[in-house]
């Protein structure tokens, strides 16, 4: 079997690249697929992922990434460019290679990809949740116009992923999210590595993780930590991700809280840094699944999540292996992590749980789902 895998880029951390490399690593490992990757951003610059070599691939060096430095008069011109010639190299290379799958991630490739008439089965994974995906906000048009253009763009997506042979979203939540298609299917995003350690949660440390973007929403969970703050001097909130931290450290010494609360840059082994935290808190306004809750909850460590959109719903049970919190609500995270704190034997009875509860999402569990969809499409 031939598949293709649509990646895009894998020069930084973020995790549709870290979920896409370990998957494709998964299939050349353990199957005879023949394994192909398209990318289509800096050619020549190192890869911050390792991809086995028995994968072959090419990068197009369209550079999509540069549009987002443009003002948007001069945006539209170059991305129909960029388009133009994505289109053209994407169709060229299909055609020589002929799969019998390809992968789209649900980016540029999907306004042409069904149209390539080289034979393959074509699949569309998304790693975002509906409910964000395709928003056009622009603060200089009023929000009736805004609203439009989000419909139009989403109808013209729609279009699209009803002529697929099958749309993979990660959760059960956002499985709801697309009533329109009766091609969907729910396969969760998994780990790769699966810790033999696991966290005491005896430490007086919590741990969060992620880029230090709007979406993670830090400026929330440091507005709650202002609170933790008054009931738990003595706690210790850690913050891991790759971006721009000083904004968040400004908040941090605006609201008095330099002494317990640390921003971090990423570091190669997050799973030490879980092992030693106590609890675990994802903060964001929303996820495509939030695979960092997996991943702390694997080494024993609780969670305490917003209920966003989409993702924590489908991994957490609540009052069980963690708790999740209206969405955005910052005194209710707040109580959360105090009562976490508050109650050091079931947050321990939380952390067997979480991490039992995690192996669900274990790599071959997960691929298993993968290798059958990839079957019964070839059939």
């Amino acid at each position: 079997m031939k598949i293709v895998y649509v990646v895009g880029g894998l020069l930084a951390p973020n995790g549709m690249s870290s979920v896409l490399s370990a998957k494709i690593n998964y299939l050349a490992e353990h199957t005879d697929y023949e394994l192909y990757m398209i990318l289509t951003e800096k050619a020549g610059q190192e890869w911050y992922y390792q991809i086995n070599p028995k994968v072959r691939w090419v990068n197009f060096d369209i550079n999509f990434d540069e549009l987002d430095t443009l003002p948007l008069p001069k945006k539209l011109f170059c991305f129909w460019q960029k388009q133009r010639k994505y289109r053209k190299l994407f169709t060229d290379y299909l055609m020589k290679v002929r799969p019998d799958i390809t992968v789209s991630t649900v980016r540029r490739e999907i306004n042409f990809i069904n149209d390539i008439p080289d034979g393959s089965k074509k699949i569309g994974e998304i790693h975002f949740n509906r409910t964000n995906y395709r928003e056009f906000k622009k603060k200089w048009l009023p929000d009736f116009l805004n609203h439009y253009i989000s419909r139009l763009w989403m109808g013209s997506l729609l279009k699209q992923l009803k002529r697929l042979d099958r749309f993979v979203v990660l959760s059960e939540e956002d499985y709801k999210n697309w009533p329109e298609l009766d091609n969907k299917q729910v396969i969760p995003n998994s780990i790769s590595y699966f810790p033999d350690f696991y966290s005491s949660c005896d430490s007086k440390q919590v741990i969060a993780v992620g880029r230090y973007t709007w979406q993670k929403g830090f400026d929330l969970l440091l507005q709650a930590w202002k609170l933790v703050y008054e009931k738990h001097p003595d706690w210790h909130l850690n913050i891991y991700g790759s971006g721009e931290r000083r904004a968040y450290e400004h908040l941090i010494s605006e609201f008095g809280i330099s002494d317990v609360v640390s921003c971090h840059p990423a570091v190669s082994d997050i799973y030490e840094k879980y092992r030693e935290s106590s609890v675990f808190v994802l903060s964001s306004r929303y996820e495509g699944f939030g695979l960092v809750l997996v991943e702390a909850m694997s080494t024993g460590v609780p969670a305490v999540s917003f209920a966003c959109p989409c993702g924590p719903s489908d991994i957490i049970t609540d009052g069980e292996d963690g708790i999740l919190v209206e969405n955005g609500d910052v005194d209710k995270l707040a109580d959360a992590i105090c009562w976490m704190i508050d109650h050091p034997e079931e947050r321990k009875q939380y952390g067997e749980c979480a991490r039992r509860n995690a192996k669900r999402f274990a790599q071959d569990k997960v691929m298993d789902m993968w290798l059958e969809l990839f079957q019964t499409l070839t059939l």
